[in-house]
């Protein structure tokens, strides 16, 4: 049975001719070929017209194009092919060579334009014309996306051949001046949109991300009021403990004493079944008043307050930093625009061996407004939040401080 199809031995392609066989030994360099009885398929997409010689080619070029319809010419080719010089063709002559020529192939013609770009951008030409060719000759993109999606083909670097009686269709008018400007403006006003769509999100995530901060920090600072409210309550209730304590002292020293003065007049000890009963202590009622929020002026003193209790056994220390402060604040009323005024280096020595050394004397600065900024290299009061009350009132508690020896002693 004569072969129907050729089949490379070097790669196995099955080739339908010997002209095809030709042009893959020109392009692959193989040169050992033999007649095979196993056809060339001929399935051709019924939407694009690709024509795919294999079951598997066919199946590829579905999963990439969605085209699932194709036509099986394959008996239309099939013809039996021989290696051999046929004896009938030399017996023809002339004769044959008319019938030849009404069936030559010719290689489409094609887009001059795109071709040429395409050969710019590096593809062969062979490719280059299969991919105008099959993609419509309509354009760069398609010719483009032609030769993404058949990369893999087995014959991508054949030149296309065609019967030269093929009526050869128009290439497809590629896009207007004027409809490629709308086409731009168009885009340009999607790009505008989506861009806008998206500003919008993000500021409305930037408005819940302040709100929630903000949540946090009100939070925040109901606790900490609760937590100095409490306090202050703690050491209220301390203090009447102690003058509970106190009192009870005094009583038992008053009762000592008058059993000493019996006993040095001679009386007998005082019967206690007898003894009158002291009076009771009548405990004066206050109206219950709602506990104020404690203010930033008691926080101060109460600040200064721990801070000579800190250093109780150095006064002039502590003198020195109340008067060093004093004088910090002092400026910054004076001057409040002079920057020096209201930044302050914490590694400064003398501002450590006056204030810095001193626990309590940064606290007491960062309740006056100063913040530390770089890394807490300085402490620096912002122009706009000096605040003259709340300067002057701390300036009147370091004054009170200063002049008052008995403050921080009960």
């Amino acid at each position: 049975m004569a072969g129907v199809s050729l089949q490379c031995g070097d790669c196995g392609a099955l080739l339908r001719s010997v002209e095809e066989a030709q042009q893959h030994a020109e392009l692959t360099s193989h040169s050992n070929f033999a007649e095979s009885t196993e056809p060339v398929l001929n399935l051709v997409c019924s939407s694009c017209g690709k024509p795919c010689r294999s079951k598997t080619e066919s199946d590829l070029h579905t999963k990439r194009t969605g085209h699932s319809e194709f036509v099986d010419k394959t008996s239309e080719t099939v013809k039996p092919i021989s290696l051999e010089v046929p004896k009938a063709a030399a017996e023809v002559g002339e004769a044959g060579s008319s019938s030849s020529q009404s069936e030559e192939l010719i290689v489409p013609e094609v887009d001059k334009k795109i071709l040429e770009e395409l050969e710019a951008m590096g593809f062969p030409t062979a490719r280059a014309t299969r991919a105008l060719h099959y993609s419509g000759n309509g354009s760069l993109e398609a010719a483009i996306n032609w030769v993404v999606e058949h990369e893999n083909d087995s014959d991508i670097d054949q030149m296309p051949m065609v019967p030269a009686n093929t009526k050869i269709e128009a290439p497809k008018p590629s896009l207007t001046p004027e409809q490629l400007k709308a086409k731009q403006q168009e885009l340009r006003e999607k790009a505008r949109k989506k861009k806008e769509e998206e500003e919008k999100r993000m500021e409305r995530e930037r408005e819940k991300e302040r709100i929630r901060v903000g949540r946090e920090l009100l939070e925040a600072k109901r606790i900490e009021e609760d937590n100095e409210r409490k306090r202050i309550m703690a050491l209220r209730k301390a203090e009447k403990e102690e003058e509970k304590r106190a009192r009870e002292k005094i009583r038992q020293k008053l009762e000592e004493d008058k059993a000493e003065r019996r006993r040095k007049l001679g009386l007998p000890p005082e019967d206690p079944s007898t003894a009158k009963p002291p009076p009771p202590v009548v405990e004066e009622k206050k109206p219950m008043l709602p506990i104020k929020p404690v203010t930033k002026v008691e926080r101060m003193r109460e600040c200064l307050r721990s801070l000579k209790q800190n250093h109780k056994e150095d006064d002039a220390k502590v003198k020195r930093a109340f008067q060093t402060l004093l004088t910090y604040l002092g400026n910054v009323v004076k001057s409040p625009d002079e920057e020096k005024f209201r930044k302050i280096r914490l590694s400064n020595q003398s501002f450590q061996e006056r204030v810095g050394a001193v626990k309590g004397g940064i606290e007491f600065l960062e309740l006056c407004g100063f913040e530390k900024i770089e890394g807490g290299e300085f402490l620096f009061l912002p122009r706009d939040k000096v605040d003259f009350p709340v300067l002057r009132s701390a300036g009147s508690e370091l004054d009170s401080a200063i002049k008052n020896p008995f403050f921080g002693v009960l």
